[in-house]
């Protein structure tokens, strides 16, 4: 009789669990398109000025609520997916306490909190999502970002099409084309694991991988385009490496040696090397910009200026590398110096740590796992975005989300089935 009351009381729960799931699962996809920061920035603000516009201070207060909502929700998971990342959380705690020590520490509290609460809701995704839900859910926000970015350059080119500089470049629902060729290397990876995961929908999902792709190579992005070849041989690597063991010593053997050849000729002719990628001897003008950097750095080596500070004063900090460069820089164009500004070197061997640790757990699971098909294909292309653009302890922004996300699943256990 017991059974009974129980089978009964479970088909009574299952609409209501079911209903439950697709209300979380479409929060988590709007979530990920907003901290995508498509569509709305360039709509509301300027790049100069990103948060310039109150409505997108505001809009960020309910995401914030709704994520302690879902943590409270889940405050064991969340929890032992916070205890998991130490480092992690340490890094978005230190950007707060930065306030300390901030040359603006108004801003930086207020940009610190939006980091811990980025940071947070990636560790509520790893403790909420199984793998193949995860990676599906990513997939899905990335061929909308994609669609939309195609009507956008296609259709309205006076938004999403390049008329300046960069003319003819499309950069889709972003202010600016490396962005737009970013997002789609990093959906491009997850379309793949997409395929892998389910590979009954193999084809649709390597439909939208072409698309992705297709959009990398008219936003011109070079770093972008690299991005996209790591993934793109990144799945092909891992596919063959499971194929046995000598197929595996064989694609491992040939993947250092390209990796020691391209690191002699980038030591022995770097200048021959950037021109052969396009790119002159000073990256487009980042080199003059990390030579001021550096000398700002070692003046504040251990503290930084605060997370988010740096750039925020017209006659702050920033003025002298705007002054020497004769421009008005942005940010660093370097996801290390970035975070070197904002909470000193000591933060940054800890961000290296955490992304090492990751990047290592990562790899662990090259010989088996779908999802290896897009964690180890994220980070390297995130590691190598890193090296040109500030995207590392980046609030309010989708591949730090990733990131953390993917940190707290690999470091927790196997998942059965």
């Amino acid at each position: 009789m017991g059974g009974v009351t129980a089978a009964i009381g479970a088909l009574r729960a299952g609409p209501r669990i079911g209903v439950l799931r697709w209300a979380e699962a479409g929060l988590t996809v709007l979530f990920m398109l907003l901290f995508s920061q498509a569509l709305l920035g360039p709509l509301l603000a300027t790049p100069e000025n990103p948060e310039g516009s109150v409505i997108l201070r505001l809009m960020w207060l309910p995401v914030y609520a709704a994520t302690l909502l879902l943590l409270c929700a889940r405050p064991m998971a969340s929890l032992g997916a916070a205890l998991r990342t130490p480092l992690i959380l340490f890094l978005a705690l230190l950007c707060v306490a930065s306030m300390l020590w901030s040359v603006d520490s108004g801003l930086t509290v207020r940009r610190g909190f939006a980091l811990l609460m980025t940071t947070l809701f990636g560790l509520w995704l790893a403790s909420r999502w199984r793998w193949p839900d995860l990676v599906a859910m990513v997939a899905v926000s990335f061929a909308l970002l994609a669609f939309g970015s195609f009507v956008a350059s296609a259709l309205f080119p006076g938004f999403g099409v390049h008329a300046d500089i960069h003319a003819g470049a499309w950069r889709g629902l972003w202010w600016e084309k490396n962005t737009l060729g970013a997002q789609m290397a990093f959906g491009a990876a997850a379309s793949l694991a997409a395929a892998a995961f389910f590979p009954r929908w193999r084809l649709l999902w390597f439909a939208v991988f072409a698309f992705q792709a297709g959009l990398v190579v008219m936003s011109t992005s070079r770093t972008a385009l690299l991005m996209l070849l790591i993934v793109a041989a990144g799945a092909a690597g891992i596919a063959l490496v499971r194929q046995g063991v000598g197929l595996a010593l064989m694609v491992v053997f040939g993947g250092l040696t390209g990796a020691a050849l391209i690191a002699l000729v980038a030591f022995v002719a770097p200048e021959e090397a950037l021109r052969a990628l396009g790119r002159d001897a000073t990256l487009t003008g980042r080199t003059d910009i990390w030579e001021v950097l550096a000398r700002m750095i070692a003046e504040r080596p251990w503290t930084g200026y605060g997370y988010g500070a740096f750039w925020a004063e017209d006659f702050g900090p920033s003025f002298r590398v705007r002054l020497e460069t004769q421009w008005p820089v942005p940010t660093a164009h370097n996801g290390w110096l970035e975070t070197a500004l904002a909470i000193g070197i000591p933060g940054t061997i800890l961000m290296a740590l955490a992304y090492l640790l990751t990047l290592g757990r990562a790899a662990l699971r090259l010989f088996s796992g779908a999802e290896t098909y897009w964690t180890l294909a994220f980070l390297a292309a995130y590691g190598v975005v890193s090296l040109s653009e500030s995207n590392l302890l980046q609030q309010n922004g989708l591949s730090w989300v990733l990131f953390c996300a993917i940190a707290a699943k690999l470091a927790a256990p196997r998942e059965a089935g």
